[in-house]
């Protein structure tokens, strides 16, 4: 009796350091047992009890305990080394606490232990290889700590061991070969570390696991064929973020166990086995951001179909790979219980079948990144239960439908890039648990609703990019949660409300390109704000000072508005652009504004006796300066003919290069007044008319008359004659003369001759469906003789010539074709002289053209703010070659987001390269197979070593004419013995 309340009381003090009192010891009491015979305490139970301080090293006093569980708590420090007297324990928890430092080895004295649980803690240090001595674990879990290195070989001593779960770790290294010994385990987490090497061959011996976790490692290499029959008892199979490669084992679908397979983010290919339906109790099906499937194939949905005897299954994602073809309507009769499904980021063709509604318990509907085109089916207003829905950058039509209020739990609503029109649904105010709606980038028209502001969870608001009129909603502000609001591009004017000074979490506004006017609301509270646009409004009045005190502020466009008055001081003034606002003063030098004047009034006795002086000082001053414009005009007539100009950028000093010029008269008898009979094209600055000469050789010319109007005209007009003045290539168009003077009216005229080429623009030939009378398709070999010219005019531009010129605006509109097909490069209207390179008129003359070069055509790095390069020509050089010979523009309806022209060639070569080439190309009477084929991939791979993303991996044009004769002579040969 003495011994159990000496017991008691060794227990009752241990309890009370740990924060009880003897009020609470019957309770505490409950979790301590004492052996019968000895009276001695054996487990110790003080789990989730939200104890704090550090575990006493007097823990090791008890030398009888089993078991020690101090599991949920909030202990702090170290583990005692004290621990490792504990020789009879069996069970240790220390998990879910704040533990830190190593595993004191002393541990590994514990040798009867068989569940060691030291998971959610922030241990560091090793695996010791001193684990190998705990030979009758059966539980090992280190789950989320700080461990490193590798991890050692002794862990194969653990036969006995059922569960190993070392996952979020930052364990590394390769999978010793000795865990091949671990028969018995069940369970093996190692999700989330650095482990690397090809997938751990110890694995396939571990026939006894149920469930197996390898995701985001870096695991490489391919799945051995008999997969399904080495690990036949698999229920929970995790192996996403890694580095797979090859193709799906078919033998995982006679794993009739299985519930959940990921295999999401890796290299897969091949088909999606058609059998994955003979496994009964499916549930997750995780294979997204791979490459599976063919891309255009009806058969890479086979696999659907079987799915359908699935009726567990909750999750399908096979988003993100290669599969196309048609949507099946099968879809619609896969299990009731399907909670989620993604197959975004395919090349998925037709509509979203009418009975998508079938899935009752849908939550997330991701179709985002195909080619789905039609109106949204009546039957999806049946899916009460959906929270994210992203059907973005399809061809989807038809009206917004007000069903959408339907869904009520909707968080994620993402119409963005699609083809609806209509208006806004007013009724989307009854989603109240939006937190993301994207409408941006379609055709809706009328004003945003005012209900739209009811939705009082909403973080991101996007209507970019449509016909949208009216204002903004006067009560935006209640949108207190909003950080992103993004409505450019669009017809909406009136005032900026007041109330959107309210959205104190803003951080993103995207108001630019509409006709907003008045003055900036008071927003001085939202100094959360990273990105603001407010360009291309009529915006007026001062720019706010408290803007330049906005510390996470990144990007700031006020361009083209009417603000006046002086410039607040920003300290970085690379993320601020305030062009086009002429009344703007003062500002730190970067901005290169006028100073702000100031004028002190003058008392009206000062005034009457200056105003006399000024009298007399203006008639004097007058009298001298007519004498001396007397002067000048009569030097200026002796010197006029004799005289050199000392301004290169002079009209005057550009026309010096042409021996004979041409009037204005000329040229408008010669275009029978500019008719619209004569016109054969227009461009960014001009309209180009055919003329016919009265005499000389050149009878029959192309006249560009520029469009002085238009802002950046005259840099245009300037850049061709300097790039031309002194170029001579058979592949660039030749400039025969210009014309700087004044029309009949008085008005400024300028306009540049050169030969005129009777087969027009290439652009023309390539896509005859967009001009009334189309020409002939353009043949494999004549298309690739013109890319062998383009890439031998860029050559001599870059390379040969008497300054590198680096053209700018490369595109089929501007390769003009002669009467024998030759190519003739045009249009050097954004040319500049890379060694006589101007930044500022370079960026000027980019801001009155509106773009840089031209948007699809255009090098990445230009919309960065690089530089002209002659590598921004090669990326538009790749480009214009995979228009050629696929035949898409790279503005093709069909690209949108991270799918452009250059993806599309990728995905497709070398085994699908004639599914991707222009019909035309293969219409036209050409043998079909080798060397097409073979011909149309290495053509095409120039094009994308040519636009790469990076500038300096691109192909310089020189190697690439050198590929393109090399091809077209491999070409010749091989025509030549498929003929015989």
């Amino acid at each position: 009796m003495k011994l159990f309340l000496l017991l008691s009381f060794i227990a009752l003090a241990l309890l009370e350091a740990y924060g009880f009192t003897a009020e609470t010891d019957m309770q505490a009491l409950l979790g301590v047992t004492c052996g019968r015979r000895l009276k001695r305490v054996t487990h110790l139970n003080l789990e989730n009890l939200s104890l704090d301080g550090v575990i006493s090293p007097s823990i090791g006093n008890l030398s009888f305990l089993i078991s020690l569980d101090l599991n949920g708590n909030s202990f702090g420090g170290t583990i005692p080394q004290e621990v490792g007297n504990l020789f009879r324990l069996e069970y240790l928890d220390m998990g879910i606490n704040s533990l830190r430092g190593q595993v004191p080895n002393s541990l590994y004295n514990c040798s009867r232990l068989s569940s060691l649980r030291l998971d959610y803690n922030h241990l560091g240090g090793s695996v010791s290889s001193e684990i190998g001595s705990l030979t009758k674990l059966v539980d090992l879990n280190l789950y989320r700590n700080n461990l490193s290195g590798k991890l050692p070989a002794s862990l194969g001593n653990l036969t006995s061991l059922n569960q190993l779960t070392l996952s979020y770790n930052k364990l590394e290294g390769e999978i010793p070969g000795d865990l091949a010994k671990l028969t018995r385990l069940e369970d093996l987490q190692l999700v989330s570390n650095n482990f690397s090497g090809v997938f751990p061959p110890a694995i396939y011996n571990l026939s006894s696991l149920n469930y197996l976790g390898l995701a985001y490692n870096n695991f490489l290499g391919r799945l051995r064929p008999d997969f399904g029959v080495l690990l036949p008892n698999l229920i929970t199979c995790n192996l996403g973020r890694n580095y797979l490669t090859g193709v799906i084992p078919t033998t995982i679908t006679n794993i009739s166990t299985l519930q959940r397979l990921g295999m999401n983010e890796n290299s897969l290919t091949g088909s999606i086995p058609s059998t994955f339906g003979e496994i009964p109790n499916l549930k997750w099906l995780l294979l997204s951001s791979n490459s599976l499937g063919s891309d255009s194939s009806s058969r890479d949905f086979e696999f659907l179909t079987s799915l359908t005897n699935c009726t567990q299954l909750e999750k399908l994602a096979v988003g993100w790979n290669r599969l196309g073809g048609d949507f099946p309507v099968d879809i619609s009769n896969l299990s009731s219980n399907l909670i989620a499904l993604e197959v975004g980021g395919n090349l998925i063709s037709g509509s979203i079948p009418h009975d998508i509604g079938n899935l009752i318990s849908l939550q997330t509907l991701t179709f985002d990144q195909n080619m789905l085109y039609g109106p949204l089916p009546t039957s999806l207003g049946k899916l009460l239960n959906l929270r994210v829905v992203t059907l973005s950058s399809n061809r989807l039509s038809g009206e917004v439908p007000s069903f959408i209020s339907n869904f009520t739990m909707l968080e994620t609503l993402d119409l963005a890039n699609n083809s609806f029109q209509g208006m806004v649904p007013p009724s989307l105010g009854k989603c109240s648990n939006l937190l993301h709606l994207r409408m941006d980038s379609n055709q809706l028209e009328g004003e945003i609703p005012r209900e739209i502001t009811q939705i009082q969870r909403l973080i991101l608001l996007d209507m970019s990019g449509n016909s949208l009129v009216g204002s903004l909603p006067e009560d935006i502000g209640k949108l207190e949660k909003l950080i992103t609001l993004a409505v450019a591009d669009n017809k909406l004017s009136g005032k900026l409300p007041q109330s959107i000074g309210k959205c104190l979490t803003m951080e993103y506004l995207y108001l630019e390109g509409n006709s907003f006017d008045g003055d900036v609301p008071d927003m001085k509270r939202l100094v959360g704000l990273k990105e603001v646009d407010l360009s291309k409004n009529n915006l007026s009045g001062g720019i706010p000072e408290y803007l330049a005190n906005f510390s996470k502020l990144e990007y700031l466009n006020l361009s083209f508005n009417k603000f006046n008055g002086r410039v607040p001081i920003f300290q970085n003034t690379t993320m601020v652009s305030i062009f086009g606002n002429k009344d703007l003063c003062g500002g730190v030098k970067e901005f290169q504004l006028n100073p702000c004047l100031t004028q002190e009034p003058l008392a009206e006795a000062k005034r009457s006796s200056h105003l006399k002086k000024i009298a007399v000082g203006v008639g004097v001053g007058v009298a001298f300066i007519l004498l001396m414009l007397l002067v000048a005009l009569i030097w200026f007539r002796k010197r006029k003919n004799n005289k050199q100009t000392s301004d290169p950028t002079s009209s005057s000093a550009a026309l010096e290069v042409f021996h004979e010029k041409i009037s204005y008269g000329d040229l408008r008898n010669a275009t029978n007044g500019f008719s619209e009979s004569n016109m054969v094209g227009s461009g960014s600055f001009g309209t180009v008319f055919k003329a016919f000469l009265p005499s000389g050789e050149n009878d029959v010319v192309a006249v560009k008359v520029l469009n002085m109007q238009r802002r950046g005209a005259m840099k245009s007009f300037m850049a061709e004659c300097t790039s031309l003045k002194d170029v001579r290539h058979r592949n660039l168009v030749k400039l025969l003369t210009a014309c700087s003077s004044i029309d009949f009216q008085g008005n400024e005229f300028r306009a540049l001759v050169y030969e005129f080429m009777p087969n027009g623009s290439m652009d023309t030939w390539l896509h005859p469906e967009d001009v009334k009378e189309p020409s002939r398709t353009l043949t494999l070999l004549e298309r690739l003789n013109i890319a062998v010219d383009v890439a031998s005019a860029l050559d001599y531009l870059h390379v040969h010539c008497h300054e590198p010129i680096a053209h700018c605006d490369l595109k089929p509109s501007n390769i003009l074709l002669d009467d024998d097909l030759t190519a003739h490069v045009s249009d050097f209207g954004l040319a500049r002289l890379l060694i006589k390179f101007d930044q500022e008129s370079f960026f000027s003359q980019l801001t009155s053209a509106g773009v840089r070069g031209t948007v699809g055509y255009a090098a990445p790095e230009y919309g960065m703010g690089a530089q002209p390069s002659v590598h921004g020509d090669v990326y538009s050089f790749g480009v214009l070659l995979l228009e050629m010979f696929t035949g898409k523009r790279p503005s093709d309806e069909l690209f949108g987001g991270d799918f452009t022209l250059i993806s599309y060639t990728k995905s497709a070569l070398p085994e699908r390269v004639l599914d991707i080439a222009d019909k035309s190309i293969l219409d036209s009477g050409l043998r079909v197979g080798f060397p097409v084929a073979e011909c149309l991939a290495l053509i095409l791979n120039v094009g994308l070593r040519c636009g790469e993303e990076s500038p300096m991996n691109r192909l310089a044009t020189s190697e690439a004419a050198k590929e393109l004769v090399s091809i077209r002579e491999r070409f010749f040969k091989a025509t030549r013995t498929v003929r015989r």
